[in-house]
């Protein structure tokens, strides 16, 4: 028979609010100066621009079913605001 003490739920709580604030805090300073989130976002765009390109009719289908599955973002709808 397991006693009373072994039984007792042990219930606590953390606060990682402050382990959050010094992981951010991080992150920028190993970032830098000069990082330029736009510029990134820019060079990530021309990558996805260049990996999606020149598909073959195979790759083509195969692409336009992940999109329509929702697996893949409709980059054909990113340039409606273009």
């Amino acid at each position: 028979m397991v006693g009373d003490a072994q039984m007792a739920d042990h219930n606590f709580a953390y606060d990682l609010t402050l382990d959050e604030v010094r992981r951010r805090s991080a992150v920028v300073a190993a970032l830098g100066d000069d990082w330029d989130p736009v510029a990134v976002l820019a060079e990530e765009d021309l990558a996805y621009d260049m990996l999606y390109s020149n598909l073959d009719d195979e790759q083509q289908r195969i692409y336009e079913e992940l999109v329509q599955a929702g697996i893949l973002p409709d980059r054909a709808m990113r340039r409606i605001a273009d």
